[in-house]
C-alpha cells in the first residue's frame, strides 16, 4: 500500500526542484538572517561595495512605512539614501523594464522555514527571495486537505506576524498555496480584500489547467517568468489600493496581441467569455503597447458614452492619471495632438466625428501615415456598421484588435446596411479564445441555474416543455398570464436572492409590457402583497420590434439617445415611473433632457450594484455590458438566442461570495432550445452539463449522502461534544460544511423542501450549533494561544447568515413567551435559544438576553412593557461594560466613546496610534502593538455585543 505523501517530503521536493531551477538556497532561520541576507543581496544587486549600519538602517527606515499597498509601490521605485560621505545613493529593488534581460537580471534565493516572533511565534514554508526581498510565500498542506486551509493559513500569518519588526514579510507579493495534487496563486493584500475566490490556477496557452505542483512550479516559478509576473503582469489598482494579478488567459492575451504589433501588421481579436476581467487584460495590453517607440497612439474605443467614462475611470484606477476622458470630440482631438498622451480612451461616436468633420483635417490627418492601434471594446457590437470601415481606411497604417465575450458567427450574425458580418471578418484571427466553460471550471464565472416556468395551459398530453409552441402575442400578453407572472415572482423572490442579499433583473419583449408589469408589481405593493424595491428605465427606436423579431438582445446601451425619440404615452409613463424613483431615493430625474435621463441611467447602474434596487424592469437596456456582482437572478419573458441569450444570462453569474452559488435564470417562455443553440455556438454541443447546474433532484441526492457522512463522525447532535481531539473535530466541520454549501444551493430552487432531505430543519440547526460552538472555540482559543489544525479552517459564516433573526426579533418572540402557558414557555424559549445558537450575529448576545429572561422577565406585568424593560436592561448593561473596558484597560471614558462613534460612523477599525491616544499609560514601544490589538479585539466584541445587530 502507498503511504501518503507528508507536508514535509512535499516541501522537501519543491526545494529541490527549485534549487534545479536556479534557485540558491539559503538557510536562514529568524528576522536577522533574513535582514543579513538582503544586505547582501541589496548590495550585489546594486553593484555597491558596501553598506553601513547608518546607511542600511537609512533603506530600512523608509521599508518600514505605509501599507502592503505601499511597499508594493516601493518595491517597484528607486529609493534614496544618505551615504557616509554626504553624497545622495540610490537603489532598486527589482528589476523590469520590457526585455527578457531586463526582467531576468534579479538574483533568486530559496529558503525554508523562517521563524518570526510575532502575536506568536509562526514559521513559514517556503519562501522565495528575490534580491533578498521575500516576494513569494509558499504555502503547502498535506494531501487530501482543502487549499482553503492554506489560505486561512496565509491569512493567519498576515495577522499574527508578518508586520513583526521592519515587516519585510508585507513586502510579498504572490502567494502560492498548493496540497501537491491542486496548486493556485494569488496577489498578496490586507485581509478584507483578500477572498479564496480571488485565487487562480496556472494554465496553458490552451487552457489546460496546470494543478500538479510540480509542473507549476516548472511553469510558474520559473526564474525568469516569475520576473516577469512580478515586474510586468501585477497591477496595482490606486483607487481600491489593491494589487491585481493576471490569470493566465490575461496573460497570454496580452502576450499575444504584443506580440502581434511587435512582429506583423495584422489585425486579431481576443474572445475571452463574459464577465472574465477584459477591462484589466485590455488595460494591461494597452500600457504595455505605448511603451514601445514604434507606437503613435494606442486608442482604446467603446461605443456608448457610459464606457467611456467608465473605463477611463478603471484605467486611472490602476495607473493614476494615464488617461484624460474625452468629453467630446474637441478634447479627443487635443489629446491626438499632445505627444505626451500615448493612451487614448474614446466612443467609435467621437473618433467617427474626428475623422469626418473639416475643423480637424489638420490634426487627424498627421497621424494617417503612423503606426495607431486600435483596441475594441465589444467587438460584436457598432464596429458592423461603415464607422469602422472608415477608420480602417482613413488610418491605414493602423492595427485594430477586438475584445468579446460572444463572437459574430454566421449562424449569429443579423443582417445592417452594408450587410452581414462576423468578427471574424473584421479583426481576421482569434489571437486568444478562453470560453465559458473555461471560466465555469476555473470558477472565475459562476453556471446558471436554468428554471423554466410554464405559464400557458399546454394540451392534453404534451409534457415536455421542449414541445410547447404557443408563442403568440395574444397569448403570452394576456393580462391573467402576466399577473401570474407576478405573482410568482412576489411569492419566489426571496429565496432566488437569499432574502434579498442579492437583487434581480426582469427582462420583457416590449414596453407596453414592461408598462402593464410596472403597473401590476406597483399595485400589489399598493395593497401589501409585497415591499420589493422596483425601478425601471426604456427608451425606444423604431427598429426594436424588428431587432426583438429576431430575438437578438439590442444594444441598449445604443438605446441612450434623446428621450423625445419615445412614443408620447411611453415617455409619459418612464416619467411616472422616475418620478416613484425620485420619491425612492430622493433624487430628481426625468426624461426633460438627455443629460437628466443619462444621470438617471448612471444613478440606476449604481442603485442595483449597491443592492438598493431589488428588481429592475428592463426591455433591452443593461443586459449588455452591465457588470454587477451583487445581481444573482434574471427573470426572463422575452424571446433570447445566441450572443443576447448568452449576453443576458451573464448578467448573473459573476463571483462574489460562498452565498451566491450560481446564477438563477428564472425563464417564463420555452427558451430551452434557444439555450442549448447558444451553449453549443459558445462552447460546444456537450458543454451543457459544464454551464447548467444539475436539476433539483440531484443537489437533493448529494445532500443525503454528504449526511450519511456526517453521522458517521457525529452520530447525535450530543456526540459532537464528546469528539476525542482536533482531528475529528476538524472532520466534523468539514463535514457539516459541505451540508451547508449544499443546502445554500438547494435553497435558491421554488421546490424545495426539508421533507426531500434525510435531515430535518430542527435537526440541521441543532447541529449548526455544535459547529458554531467550535468557531467560538477557535476564535477565543486565537485570542490566548495557537490552535493547531482548527485556526485555519474557513468556517463560512457567510452560509449562516440570516437578516430576519435580530434582537428585535427576539424580543416578540420574548413578548409573546411572557403570555403563553408554562409549557408554550418551555416550547418557545427553547426556540429562542436554538435561534441565538444558530444566528452568528446573537451568539455575542447571548448571555445578556438569557441573564435578561431568568432575572428580569418574570417581573413584567404587561407583555406590551417587555420591549420597553428589556431596552432599559440592555442601557445599562452596555454602559457597565464600557465602565469596565474603561477600568480594565486604564481607557478615558470620554476619549473611548469618541473612537467607537467613529468608528461606527466611518465603519473602518480604529488605528493603532488612535487606539494609544485614548490610554492613560501609554505602553512602551516594544508593548504597543500586542496591548493596541488586546485592546481593539475589546472594543470589536463591546460594539458586536451591544450595537450591531440592535
Amino acid at each position: 500500500m502507498t503511504v501518503p505523501q507528508t507536508e514535509a517530503e512535499l516541501e522537501k521536493g519543491l526545494v529541490e526542484q527549485l534549487v534545479s531551477l536556479g534557485y540558491d538556497y539559503i538557510s536562514i532561520r529568524n528576522e536577522d538572517g533574513l535582514l543579513a541576507n538582503f544586505r547582501q543581496q541589496l548590495m550585489l544587486f546594486n553593484n555597491i561595495p558596501s553598506l553601513s549600519d547608518r546607511e542600511f538602517n537609512q533603506i530600512l527606515n523608509q521599508m518600514q512605512k505605509g501599507s502592503i499597498f505601499e511597499k508594493a509601490k516601493t518595491l517597484r521605485e528607486i529609493m534614496s539614501y544618505t551615504k557616509d560621505n554626504g553624497e545622495t545613493g540610490y537603489v532598486s529593488f527589482l528589476s523590469k523594464g520590457n526585455t527578457k534581460e531586463e526582467w531576468c537580471r534579479n538574483r533568486y534565493q530559496v529558503t525554508q522555514q523562517i521563524t518570526m516572533e510575532g502575536k506568536y511565534q509562526t514559521r513559514y514554508d517556503v519562501t522565495l527571495l528575490i534580491n533578498g526581498l521575500p516576494l513569494v510565500q509558499i504555502e503547502l498542506k498535506r494531501r487530501g486537505l482543502e487549499l482553503k486551509e492554506a489560505f486561512e493559513q496565509t491569512n493567519r500569518y498576515e495577522r499574527h506576524s508578518y508586520s513583526t519588526g521592519i515587516g519585510l514579510f508585507q513586502y510579498i507579493q504572490l502567494f502560492v498555496i498548493s496540497n501537491g495534487v491542486n496548486t493556485k496563486y494569488y496577489a498578496n493584500n490586507k485581509i478584507a480584500a483578500r477572498t479564496f475566490k480571488q485565487t487562480f490556477y496556472w494554465s496553458d496557452t490552451s487552457n489546460r489547467l496546470i494543478t500538479q505542483l510540480r509542473e507549476f512550479t516548472y511553469t510558474f516559478l520559473d526564474t525568469c517568468h516569475l520576473s516577469k509576473m512580478l515586474s510586468k503582469y501585477i497591477v496595482l489598482n490606486q483607487t481600491h489600493e489593491i494589487l491585481m494579478v493576471l490569470r493566465p488567459y490575461q496573460f497570454y492575451a496580452v502576450e499575444a496581441i504584443v506580440d502581434r504589433v511587435k512582429n506583423t501588421d495584422k489585425y486579431g481579436y481576443i474572445w475571452h467569455t463574459t464577465g472574465s476581467g477584459k477591462t484589466l487584460t485590455s488595460f494591461k495590453a494597452s500600457q504595455i503597447l505605448t511603451g514601445l517607440p514604434n507606437i503613435a497612439k494606442v486608442v482604446f474605443v467603446v461605443d456608448r458614452k457610459d464606457l467611456d467614462y467608465q473605463t477611463t475611470k478603471e484605467f486611472n484606477g490602476f495607473s493614476k492619471g494615464s488617461i484624460d476622458g474625452t468629453a467630446n470630440t474637441k478634447s479627443l482631438v487635443k489629446q491626438f495632438e499632445d505627444a505626451n498622451t500615448k493612451l487614448i480612451v474614446t466612443t467609435i461616436q467621437k473618433l467617427d466625428v474626428a475623422i469626418k468633420k473639416e475643423r480637424y483635417k489638420k490634426v487627424m490627418e498627421q497621424f494617417q501615415d503612423k503606426k495607431l492601434v486600435f483596441i475594441f471594446d465589444e467587438c460584436h457590437r457598432s464596429q458592423f456598421g461603415d464607422t469602422h470601415q472608415r477608420i480602417k481606411k482613413y488610418f491605414p497604417a493602423s492595427q485594430l484588435f477586438g475584445f468579446t465575450g460572444t463572437p459574430i458567427f454566421a449562424k449569429n450574425a443579423s443582417v445592417n446596411q452594408t450587410g452581414k458580418h462576423t468578427t471574424e471578418e473584421l479583426f481576421v484571427e482569434c489571437l486568444h479564445k478562453y470560453v465559458i466553460t473555461d471560466a465555469i471550471r476555473d470558477e472565475n464565472v459562476l453556471k446558471f441555474s436554468v428554471e423554466y416556468i410554464n405559464t400557458v395551459k399546454k394540451k392534453e398530453g404534451i409534457v415536455d416543455i421542449e414541445v410547447e409552441a404557443i408563442d403568440t402575442k395574444e397569448v403570452m400578453e394576456a393580462p391573467q398570464r402576466l399577473e401570474n407572472i407576478v405573482d410568482y415572482i412576489i411569492a419566489n423572490h426571496n429565496r432566488k436572492t437569499h432574502n434579498r442579499e442579492f437583487t434581480a433583473m426582469f427582462c420583457v419583449p416590449s414596453i407596453e409590457v414592461l408598462i402593464t408589469y410596472y403597473d401590476l408589481l406597483k399595485k400589489k405593493k399598493d395593497e401589501g402583497k409585497h415591499n420589493l424595491k422596483i425601478a425601471t428605465i426604456f427608451s425606444y427606436r423604431a427598429n426594436e420590434d424588428d431587432k426583438e423579431a429576431k430575438g437578438f438582445v439590442m444594444d441598449d446601451e445604443e438605446l441612450l439617445d434623446e428621450p423625445e425619440t419615445l412614443y408620447k404615452h411611453s415617455r409619459e409613463k418612464l416619467d411616472d415611473y422616475i418620478t416613484d424613483y425620485n420619491k425612492m431615493f430622493g433624487s430628481n430625474f426625468s426624461t426633460k433632457d438627455s443629460l437628466s435621463f443619462y444621470n438617471y441611467y448612471n444613478d440606476i447602474s449604481k442603485k442595483v450594484k449597491n443592492k438598493h434596487i431589488d428588481i429592475l424592469l428592463v426591455v433591452n437596456m443593461f443586459l449588455t455590458g452591465f457588470d454587477s456582482p451583487a445581481l444573482n437572478t434574471l427573470y426572463v419573458d422575452k424571446n433570447l438566442k445566441y450572443h443576447g441569450l448568452i449576453q443576458a444570462y451573464s448578467r448573473t453569474n459573476r463571483i462574489l461570495n460562498e452565498l451566491k452559488s450560481q446564477g438563477n435564470i428564472v425563464c417564463f417562455r420555452n427558451l430551452k432550445p434557444a439555450t442549448d443553440d447558444a451553449i453549443a455556438l459558445f462552447s460546444n454541443k456537450e458543454a451543457k452539463s459544464e454551464i447548467i447546474m444539475p436539476p433539483y433532484e440531484e443537489f437533493v441526492k448529494e445532500f443525503n449522502l454528504a449526511v450519511d457522512d456526517l453521522l458517521k463522525i457525529a452520530p447525535t447532535v450530543d456526540s459532537v461534544t464528546c469528539l476525542v481531539d482536533e482531528n475529528e473535530e476538524f472532520a466534523f466541520i468539514t463535514a457539516f460544511r459541505q451540508l451547508m454549501r449544499l443546502k445554500n444551493k438547494l435553497e435558491y430552487f421554488s421546490q424545495f423542501d426539508y421533507a426531500d432531505l434525510a435531515m430535518d430543519a430542527q435537526l440541521f440547526d441543532d447541529y449548526k450549533g455544535k459547529y458554531l460552538d467550535l468557531y467560538d472555540k477557535v476564535r477565543t482559543s486565537q485570542k490566548t494561544e495557537k490552535v493547531s489544525i482548527l485556526e485555519d479552517v474557513n468556517f463560512e459564516l457567510e452560509l449562516i447568515h440570516r437578516d430576519e433573526i435580530n434582537v428585535a426579533y427576539i424580543l416578540q418572540l420574548l413578548a409573546k413567551l411572557k403570555g403563553e402557558t408554562p409549557e408554550e414557555q418551555v416550547r418557545l424559549r427553547k426556540s429562542i435559544e436554538d435561534l441565538m445558537a444558530g444566528d452568528v450575529g446573537l451568539r455575542s448576545k447571548r448571555e445578556l438576553i438569557e441573564q435578561f429572561i431568568n432575572n428580569n422577565l418574570l417581573k413584567i406585568k404587561d407583555e406590551e412593557d417587555v420591549e420597553k424593560e428589556f431596552i432599559k436592561f440592555w442601557d445599562e448593561e452596555k454602559l457597565l461594560a464600557l465602565k469596565q473596558l474603561s477600568l480594565d484597560e486604564n481607557l478615558d471614558g470620554e476619549k473611548l466613546q469618541k473612537l467607537i462613534g467613529n468608528y461606527l460612523f466611518t465603519e473602518k477599525e480604529p488605528l493603532r496610534d488612535d487606539i494609544i491616544d485614548i490610554m492613560n499609560d501609554r505602553p512602551s514601544l516594544k508593548e504597543r502593538k500586542s496591548v493596541a490589538e488586546r485592546v481593539l479585539d475589546k472594543i470589536k466584541n463591546y460594539v458586536d455585543t451591544f450595537i450591531e445587530g440592535m
